[in-house]
């Protein structure tokens, strides 16, 4: 196997010889001339002279070229200086250039996903800003038309008022959904962790949307009767705000004379799977990846109109998540969606 000299000894060893060999031609010169040669003695100097020269200028040229790389470590944040401290950096062009290369490619990464989270901000204050001055205008427009006159008509005066209090519930809603997330990123809402009926809940859940469906005489069902209890443990009051979002989605964006459908299944030996489907107006591939930022809307307009805080499936995700669980999501557009996530059993 042939072995693979580093470029510094190959100089080293190049430039000694020839510094070797000049020297001794000299040497040999000048005894020649002046004293009768010895070629022992020449032997000698010369392997010495050869020896000296590889150490010094093998030293020289790492200490030389150890600077240099160093200070491009050092400028590239590649290695702390206090590691090249503790032993012989590695001088060797190509492997510098590999890790230089590697720098690069995660700063160039590093860029773009600054880019897309200064884009997803933007968006965001941009969201936000609307949100909250959409109720705020409504208010402040039914306000200034009381005080303008309009309260000394009784009928007008209710009517105003009653307005401006469900802009001042949504307000309230959007507020407090807002305050739910922050808390759930920061790990400062603790979850209530207990062990309890899915089905159960579920049904409960059905019965706080009747009136809701009957709306649009959309139908809630589960897929099969649930004679037996399917006991889970997490937050029970929070896993009904995620069965209650997901049902009010379902609704918002479903068919006149629709269903909503819940199955529960077993996934492993120790979860469930709790699927929400429902034969709506479906969702287009484009917005699945986008679905549970918040504020996101599919339709701009359509879904201000249906009211709510823009911030459902957003705050779904993070109690799911906060119970170390997965959510999916699936969608045909014009055929329905379904709305899934994991649950564990209870022992």
């Amino acid at each position: 196997m042939q072995v693979k000299l580093k470029k510094t000894y190959k100089f080293a060893i190049r430039t000694s010889l020839y510094i070797t060999i000049f020297i001794t031609l000299l040497m040999s010169v000048f005894l020649y001339y002046f004293f009768e040669p010895k070629w022992q003695l020449i032997l000698g100097f010369t392997i010495c002279c050869y020896i000296f020269s590889f150490i010094v200028i093998q030293y020289r040229v790492e200490r030389f070229i150890y600077k240099r790389v160093k200070k491009i470590y050092d400028d590239l944040t590649l290695l702390e200086s206090t590691n090249l401290s503790r032993g012989p950096i590695n001088t060797d062009m190509a492997t510098l250039t590999q890790e230089i290369d590697k720098f690069a490619r995660d700063k160039k990464l590093e860029i773009e996903t600054l880019k897309v989270r200064e884009q997803y901000r933007k968006e965001f204050l941009g969201n936000v800003s609307h949100e909250l001055k959409t109720p705020l205008f409504t208010i402040q427009g039914y306000i200034l038309t009381l005080l303008d006159g309009a309260m000394n008509d009784k009928n007008i005066r209710e009517k105003y008022l009653q307005r401006a209090s469900e802009a001042v519930e949504r307000l309230s809603y959007i507020v407090s959904d807002l305050d739910m997330i922050t808390k759930l990123e920061v790990g400062d809402l603790r979850l209530n962790i207990e062990s309890f009926d899915i089905v159960d809940l579920a049904k409960n859940v059905f019965g706080m949307m009747e009136m809701r469906a009957a709306k649009k005489k959309i139908t809630l069902t589960f897929d099969i009767d649930y004679h037996n209890p399917i006991m889970v443990t997490a937050d029970k009051e929070r896993i009904q705000q995620v069965l209650a979002n997901l049902i009010i989605n379902s609704i918002k964006y479903g068919r006149e004379k629709g269903t909503t459908e819940i199955s529960i299944e077993n996934l492993i030996k120790n979860k469930v799977i709790v699927r929400v489907t429902d034969n709506g107006e479906g969702i287009e591939k484009k917005h699945l990846s986008r679905l549970f930022e918040r504020f996101y809307r599919v339709d701009k307009s359509g879904s201000r109109k249906e009211g709510g805080s823009g911030l459902g499936l957003s705050i779904v995700k993070h109690i799911i998540e906060a119970h170390d669980e997965k959510i999916y999501v699936e969608s045909e557009y014009g055929v329905g969606s379904e709305f899934s996530f994991t649950l564990e059993k209870a022992k």
